[in-house]
């Protein structure tokens, strides 16, 4: 009998190694990233916002609410949501993104958090996630029918990769490496350019901002990085990477490009600082009470972009995958019963659809038509 058992332990034992092993291998892939080093490294450790071996948000920022376990979670994921995915295709514009005209200022919009700003003859392309997974493996993140119509051929030569913080539905490993060869300048968050420069782009060619920090990256072009309330990380170590919002300054307009934050004081701040901004694109999906601190529910980014002294709001981060516990719908629904409420104006176009900047605001419905 206790041979038995000794036996028992060792297949155990052997397994778990295997196991071990295996998730060891996986994780050296190149899609993980890097973690910082050298000179980058001396240079977060000196960062005003790095502090006890990680970066930190303004305010405490706990992972998740008050009373809140994993397990609950867990339990949470089990349970059936009801329209949780799009059962037909999400509808979307073809445009032609290398014939765009210079006579005004356009953003595409090409589901989730990626779009391009087509703007004085020049391209900034952000946050773009074209595989069609927001995660390093192919069963978790997919994206829904009819929302990845746009791919890395589709893209015109880029002046700016604009890069907000480093998880995988933000920054993606297949997408940015094929997109290399067009990339003229990139512009990320302290510590996110070690992926980037592992990845295979110049350092010569990349600009890491603290917040507050700006860059002149383009004559007339100004982009100043700004705080947010969220984490990074691709492996299990989080915030050894900085997650960044951004004041983009043209030769015509400014915009706010929100990347991901749950709400607080810094949304005040930056309006404080820069004033009315043409357009701001904040993030209106993957919340839940679970983790309120670092992605906004609906009525909060209305607050928000009443805080940032905004002409415009542009919700994003939704209709492309399902990352969160709530139905597909629902952000851009509750999102755009707020800004009515408030008096927001705001613009909700399909994928792929131009959005003029000062022209005429895109309010068409277009998800009540799919189930």
């Amino acid at each position: 009998m206790l041979q038995k058992l000794k036996k028992m332990i060792i297949y155990v034992l052997v397994f778990l190694v295997v196991v071990a092993l295996g998730i060891y291998i996986f994780m050296q892939q190149a899609q993980f990233g890097q973690e910082p080093q050298g000179k980058r490294l001396e240079r977060i450790q000196q960062s005003p916002y790095y502090k006890d071996g990680a970066f930190q948000n303004l305010s405490p920022t706990p992972a998740l609410a008050e009373g809140v376990s994993y397990w609950d979670i867990i339990k949470a994921q089990l349970q059936t949501i009801p329209n949780k995915e799009p059962l037909q295709t999400i509808p979307s514009v073809k445009t032609d993104l290398k014939n765009l005209s210079n006579d005004s200022t356009q953003i595409i919009w090409f589901g989730h958090s990626s779009y391009l700003i087509h703007t004085n003859g020049k391209n900034i392309l952000v946050d773009p996630v074209f595989s069609g997974n927001a995660s390093p493996v192919s069963f978790f993140g997919k994206n829904y029918n009819g929302s990845n119509v746009y791919s890395v051929d589709d893209m015109p030569e880029i002046d700016i990769l604009l890069i907000t913080h480093d998880h995988y539905d933000h920054l993606d490993y297949p997408t940015v490496t094929a997109l290399k060869p067009k990339v003229k300048k990139v512009v990320t968050s302290l510590g996110t350019g070690q992926h980037l420069e592992y990845w295979g782009f110049n350092p010569d060619n990349i600009i890491e901002l603290e917040w507050w920090q700006n860059t002149q990256p383009l004559e007339g072009f100004e982009i100043t990085s700004t705080p947010a309330r969220h984490f990074s990380g691709r492996k299990f170590t989080r915030n050894l990477a900085l997650w960044s919002s951004y004041v983009l300054k043209t030769p015509t307009e400014q915009l706010y490009l929100g990347g991901d934050s749950g709400y607080d004081s810094h949304f005040k701040q930056i309006g404080e600082k820069f004033g009315n901004f043409d357009l701001a694109i904040l993030e209106c999906g993957q919340y839940n009470y679970f983790w309120k601190y670092i992605h906004m529910m609906p009525e909060e980014v209305t607050q928000a972009a009443k805080d940032l002294n905004t002409k415009v709001l542009m919700p994003v981060h939704w209709s492309k995958f399902t990352l969160a516990l709530h139905p597909w719908k629902e952000p851009i629904e509750r999102v755009t019963k707020s800004a009515k409420e408030l008096g927001l104006p705001f613009t909700n176009p399909r994928i792929g659809e131009p959005v003029i900047i000062n022209g005429s605001l895109l309010q068409n419905p277009w998800w009540k038509e799919v189930e």
